[in-house]
């Protein structure tokens, strides 16, 4: 979806419920100038190119505090 910045100006809390299922394309003089994007999938696609990079510990170790290590 590509709205003008003047429409998102009047009609900001539209656009806030709009974007949590579409991204929206913000344009200013028929240029896109910005997009609105929902947090939680951007979330989700950022884990997915993550999978498989990081090594995740099998296992926790114990935090000790330093009065115990002392």
């Amino acid at each position: 979806m590509q709205v003008t910045a003047t429409e998102i100006k009047n009609n900001f809390g539209k656009y806030l419920v709009e974007a949590q299922t579409a991204d929206i394309s913000i344009t200013r003089n028929g240029k896109i100038i910005a997009i609105l994007k929902s947090f939680e999938s951007d979330k989700f696609n950022q884990l997915e190119k993550l999978t498989g990079i990081i090594d995740l510990p099998k296992g926790k170790k114990k935090a000790t505090s330093r009065k115990a290590r002392l």
